[in-house]
């Protein structure tokens, strides 16, 4: 078998592939054993002619289609990895020649991806925010430290208000009949957290432990279950019991006691540092992404089609996953949003062409710049990936094969593309904007 580019036109190319005809023979031969059952021939039990008194009855091309769905395949790969081409579609074929006393040719028309041009790609400018923790961020965590040991003491002497947890059995009716998703028993509510539809949790303000009420609602017009939007609602709620939280003292002792420090001091020392390093990383995924975008901007190049479908189709299969992780799957989520997999595939059509030129743009970056991932590269990463799943490096090191370790070392690639841009940017240090009455709110439009 040969191959060969006969002809190249911008990211569209076309090759001849060459099946000889001993291995076109042998192909003819696969096809008959696969499809001699098909066949009525007088004289013979089905499946039992040879393949010349088939070929004499119905024509010497009979198996020839299916003899080339058995040769393309293979020879088509080899034709690939021979000349080393990563198509981006699947190839149009033209079948120049078949006949079992010649060579097979054929022509296969694919796509690949564009080759791109880069360059000014050091001395990119950036901002990072100088890192400040202030004090206000501090007295936050310990807040939720004092929530977190909270003792809940229950309430007897008087009504339920804002804050009391409430546990509840309750049912609801549109009308007479109860309604699906409509029924709890031993609920916990916390009366202020919003957690039930408007209207609901201002009514239960006032009652005792195992009181019976009634609560009247309307859902909401905008309400995920169709069948419920709007409608009005009574829910007939047994009270069973009341309790408050004790939040403990912000001291030395909650410290001790919630804490592996012996102090308050100390506990705030390692908030503060904890923070100053969480804003650290998020200063650096900043600055990354004002210098990926001005690189995004270089590449001059429209993508093929088939190539951004793919990566929507990935980012499809991540947000679906990460809505499993959540509980919920993809359907009921368009379900309650009110859209199609369509327009989700739409939103994410802009970012799938980012996400394509800026690999395509590390990738040229590393090859001008010869970049090549050392043996110690890979082994940190190996150990990265070890400490990630919980497993022991030399397990991971069993589990992957030739074709993952490879992806490993383009991945690592593109990391040391994206390091060496960073190095070689001018990046400027900002103080932190000042929160006032007139910035409150300003990213998502919302008065203060």
């Amino acid at each position: 078998m040969n191959s060969e580019i006969v002809k190249k036109e911008n990211n569209e190319i076309t090759l001849k592939i060459v099946v000889d005809k001993g291995e076109f023979n042998k192909a003819v031969n696969e096809a008959y054993k696969k499809t001699k059952h098909r066949f009525n021939v007088p004289g013979f039990r089905k499946g039992k002619a040879p393949k010349q008194i088939i070929q004499q009855r119905y024509g010497k091309e009979v198996f020839f289609e299916e003899a080339i769905n058995i040769a393309f395949p293979k020879a088509y790969e080899k034709a690939l990895d021979d000349l080393k081409i990563d198509p981006v579609n699947q190839p149009e074929i033209d079948i120049e020649n078949v006949d079992p006393d010649s060579d097979l040719s054929f022509t296969a028309k694919i796509e690949i991806m564009p080759e791109i041009e880069i360059s000014d790609y050091k001395g990119l400018s950036a901002e990072k925010t100088k890192v400040e923790v202030a004090e206000e961020e501090i007295e936050e965590e310990l807040k939720k430290l004092q929530e977190q040991n909270a003792r809940m003491l229950p309430v007897e002497d008087r009504e339920a208000k804002d804050g009391d947890i409430l546990t509840i059995d309750f049912e609801g009716f549109i009308g007479n009949e109860p309604f699906e998703g409509g029924k709890a028993e031993d609920h916990e509510l916390t009366l202020g957290s919003g957690q039930f539809i408007p209207g609901f949790e201002e009514q239960l303000a006032g009652v005792k432990a195992d009181e019976e009420t009634e609560v009247k609602v309307n859902f909401p017009e905008d309400y995920h279950a169709e069948d419920l939007k709007g409608q009005e609602a009574t829910f007939k709620v047994k009270v069973k019991s009341i309790k408050e939280k004790e939040l403990p003292v912000i001291d030395d002792e909650l410290a001790t006691e919630a804490s592996e420090f012996d102090s308050l001091e100390e506990l705030k020392a390692d908030i503060r540092k904890k923070k100053e390093e969480e804003k650290a990383k998020m200063q650096e995924s900043e600055v990354e992404k004002q210098i990926m975008d001005q690189i995004v901007e270089k590449v001059d190049v429209e993508i093929p089609e088939a190539v951004v479908k793919r990566q929507t189709d990935m980012m499809i299969r991540d947000f679906d996953m990460q809505l499993r992780y959540q509980g919920l799957e993809l359907a009921k989520y368009l379900e309650m949003t009110g859209s199609a997999e369509d327009d989700l595939r739409e939103q994410m059509k802009e970012d799938a062409e980012k996400r394509v030129k800026t690999q395509l743009a590390l990738e040229k970056i590393g090859e001008l710049e010869e970049i090549r991932p050392s043996d110690e590269d890979v082994e940190e990463e190996l150990q990265r990936m070890a400490e990630q799943y919980g497993q022991e490096v030399e397990k991971i090191k069993e589990t992957i094969g030739e074709s993952e370790r490879e992806n490993i070392k383009e991945n690592l690639k593109n990391k040391l593309a994206v390091d060496l841009l960073i190095k070689e940017a001018n990046i400027t240090e900002v103080e932190p904007e000042e929160e006032t009455p007139e910035n409150v709110g300003e990213d998502t439009g919302e008065e203060a």
